[in-house]
């Protein structure tokens, strides 16, 4: 195990909590409260697939150390060897982040919007850029995507996009990625082949479970359907089955037209609802120490959180943790572990902000 794990990571920890949950299973009372039995269920959930996970990697750790052995003895697997080592790290690096997100919300579904910033057509299509990486990573991780709202841009590229990520520590893995993004390159729009810098910035909210109180009134409520327009197949824009739903007291919009059905774009964008307003909720409270507008810096030069530079040289660098790879094209395909792995050790060692830096109790209203 490396040792930045084994410093965040005591199995005998973890088992001690689990034996107190499973007391607490045993007690006469434990379902009298079933909204506060489930969490206790799902954490002992995360507890067993933790501790399995790690008694799985030490029984690989103990496969590699007989194949090491037998590559000593003059034994031809050097080729296993490598492989099964490269599996191992990989192994080893996705779970040294889950044991990172232990954040209340963490474990949430995640739901991404992207915008594109200064730099005309450029940024729209580094924001469609963006997109496509953040699905292939999400497709890597077995996470279930959907586009609720997307905006196409005038000669190319997107000028917004909003979609939800589905799936176990979507919105703690995502977090890593709050912020602007900074693309250098030779601009395909250029006649001149000159080198364009271009923004767009990323910001991830935690979905919003039904079961946490959220008033919304229906007087409060307008809505309004439309024809939609752009991405979503021949039939999507046929009728007026594009809904924008605004919150009158708060100005809050939301918009889905990815759906054929209204009733199913009116859910997705009440659903999407529910969270900005527990967003604004949280910043109203926390307003003396942050507001919501801080993790959303100007989109534009000197506010990037990472640069992605294809030209003069190749590099993608993480400004807050310092992270770099020259494999530019990997990182663009969705290879972002390496990038949020980092993320995560530098928020766990201070050196980074965390998007909720009052802790998860504040995120939840506590």
């Amino acid at each position: 195990m490396s040792a930045s794990c084994g410093a965040i990571f005591d199995p005998s920890r973890l088992e001690e909590q689990l034996a107190t949950i499973d007391r607490q299973l045993h007690q006469p009372d434990f379902w009298n409260n079933p909204e506060a039995a489930q969490k206790i269920l799902s954490q002992r959930k995360r507890l067993e697939r933790l501790l399995n996970t790690e008694r799985a990697l030490e029984r690989k750790l103990a496969d590699l150390g007989a194949l090491l052995e037998l590559a000593q003895e003059g034994e031809k697997v050097e080729a296993e060897l490598a492989a099964e080592l490269k599996a191992f790290c990989g192994q080893l690096e996705a779970f040294e982040a889950e044991t990172l997100l232990s954040g209340e919300h963490d474990h949430r579904n995640a739901i991404v919007t992207i915008n594109a910033g200064a730099g005309g057509t450029e940024s729209q299509e580094w924001a469609e850029m963006l997109l496509r990486m953040y699905l292939r990573w999400a497709e890597r991780q077995g996470f279930v995507t959907a586009i609720t709202d997307i905006q196409s841009g005038q000669a190319a590229g997107i000028k917004s996009v909003t979609f939800t990520v589905q799936g176990e520590n979507a919105f703690g893995l995502l977090t890593s990625e709050i912020g602007v993004h900074r693309l250098v390159r030779i601009s395909p729009f250029d006649a001149a082949a000159r080198r364009h810098t271009s923004f767009a910035s990323v910001f991830v909210m935690p979905e919003v479970d039904d079961k946490i109180e959220i008033e919304i009134r229906s007087e409060d409520l307008r809505i309004d359907t439309y024809r939609a327009s752009g991405h979503g197949g021949q039939h999507v824009n046929v009728t007026d089955s594009a809904v924008r739903i605004t919150h009158l007291p708060t100005g809050i919009v939301v918009q889905c037209q990815n759906e054929r059905s209204q009733h199913r774009n009116r859910e997705l964008a009440m659903k999407i609802l529910r969270a900005r307003l527990y967003q604004y909720e949280l910043d109203k409270r926390l307003e003396a120490a942050r507001k919501l507008e801080e993790t959303k810096p100007d989109i534009s030069f000197g506010s990037q959180i990472r640069s992605y530079v294809l030209h003069p040289y190749r590099m993608v660098k993480d400004h807050r943790t310092k992270f770099e790879s020259g494999n530019v094209e990997a990182v663009l395909d969705g290879e972002l572990e390496g990038l949020i792995r980092a993320y995560l050790v530098a928020r766990r060692q201070g050196r980074v902000l965390s998007p909720y830096p009052l802790g998860e109790g504040a995120l939840a209203g506590e």
